[in-house]
C-alpha cells in the first residue's frame, strides 16, 4: 500500500512493510522502488520494517521538482525517516548512493548506517584507458543517447547491458512497466535531469561520514571501467575504518535486482550489526 509524504516541492512515495529496525531503500534515476522487489520480502522475513521509497521524480512520487541533486534527495530520505520515527539504516543505489552519504553527514541522530549499490558518489575523470574498455564505452554511450534523445528505447538498450549475462525471470515484465512510467508526463524530463547532476555535493560530505558504511560493487557494472577500484576509492576517502567493500560477482548495475540473494547476503550481516529498533 502506497503512502505519501509532503515535502518542500512535491511529495514522496513509499511502501512501508514489516516490523522491526528501520531501513529505507532508494532506488537509482530512470527505476522506482520496484527495483528492490526481490530485496524487500527477504529483509522483512529477516525481521526489519522496511520503507521502500520512489525518489523525486520517478515512480508514484511528483514528477516535476525545482533539481533533482543528489542533496535534494538525501533531503527527502531524512524526511522520510524523521516521519517514521527513525534511526535508520539508507540504503542507496546509483545516485541514491550519493544522497545516502549526504544524508548521513547532514542527519547523524537519524542515520546509524549506510549501504551504497553501484553508487555515483565521487567526482569523475574519465581517463584515456577507460575508453579502452567495451563495456563502459558501450554503456557510457547508450546513457549519453538516453540524455540527449530522451529515448526510452536508448535506456533499455543501456539497461541491457546493465544487467549482463543473468536477467531477472520478469525482465519482459519489468521493462514494460518502465517504459509505462517514463511516458508519464515528466517521467523522462527528471531522468535526463538526475544524469545531468554532478557526484560533487556527495564527494564533498564523504570525509563527514560517522557512521558505518557498506560500498557494494557489481563486478560487471559498466558504468565503471574498473568496478573494485571505484568502490576502494569511495572507501578511502571515507574517514578511516568507517567503510567496507563487498563485491558481487557476474552482477552489473544493478546486483539487488539482478542477484537479489547474493545482495541480500552482504546486507544481512551489515544490517544486524547496525540498524537498531
Amino acid at each position: 500500500m502506497t503512502e505519501f509524504l509532503t515535502v518542500d516541492g512535491g511529495t514522496i512515495a513509499y511502501e512501508l512493510t514489516g516490523a522491526g529496525p528501520l531501513v529505507v531503500l532508494a532506488h537509482g534515476m530512470g527505476d522506482s522502488r520496484d527495483a528492490y522487489r526481490f530485496v524487500v520480502p527477504q529483509l522483512v522475513a529477516a525481521g526489519y520494517r522496511v520503507a521502500n521509497v520512489d525518489i523525486r521524480g520517478s515512480g508514484e512520487s511528483s514528477a516535476a521538482w525545482p533539481s533533482y541533486s543528489r542533496t535534494d534527495i538525501a533531503g527527502d530520505l531524512i524526511a522520510v525517516v524523521r516521519h517514521l520515527g527513525g534511526p535508520a539504516v539508507l540504503v542507496g543505489h546509483s545516485i541514491s548512493g550519493g544522497a545516502v552519504t549526504i544524508a548521513a553527514a547532514q542527519a547523524p541522530d537519524l542515520v546509524e548506517g549506510i549501504v551504497e549499490l553501484t553508487p555515483f558518489t565521487r567526482a569523475q575523470a574519465i581517463k584515456p584507458a577507460d575508453i579502452r574498455v567495451k563495456s563502459y564505452r558501450s554503456g557510457m554511450t547508450r546513457l549519453l543517447m538516453t540524455n540527449v534523445l530522451g529515448s526510452v528505447k536508448w535506456w533499455h538498450r543501456y539497461l541491457d547491458a546493465a544487467f549482463p549475462g543473468r536477467k531477472p525471470a520478469d525482465w519482459d515484465s519489468q521493462l514494460q512497466r518502465n517504459a509505462t512510467s517514463l511516458a508519464e508526463p515528466g517521467r523522462m524530463k527528471a531522468l535526463q535531469k538526475m544524469g545531468r547532476t554532478t557526484p560533487a555535493d556527495a564527494a564533498a560530505q564523504l570525509a563527514n561520514v560517522r557512521c558505518p558504511v557498506l560500498i557494494v560493487e557489481g563486478s560487471l557494472d559498466p558504468d565503471w571501467a574498473d568496478p573494485r577500484a571505484e568502490g576502494e576509492a569511495i572507501v578511502a576517502e571515507l574517514p578511516t575504518g568507517l567503510g567496507k567493500l563487498e563485491v558481487i560477482e557476474g552482477a552489473g548495475h544493478y546486483p539487488h535486482t539482478q542477484y537479489p540473494e547474493e545482495t541480500v547476503a552482504v546486507l544481512l550481516p551489515f544490517l544486524k550489526a547496525y540498524a537498531r529498533a
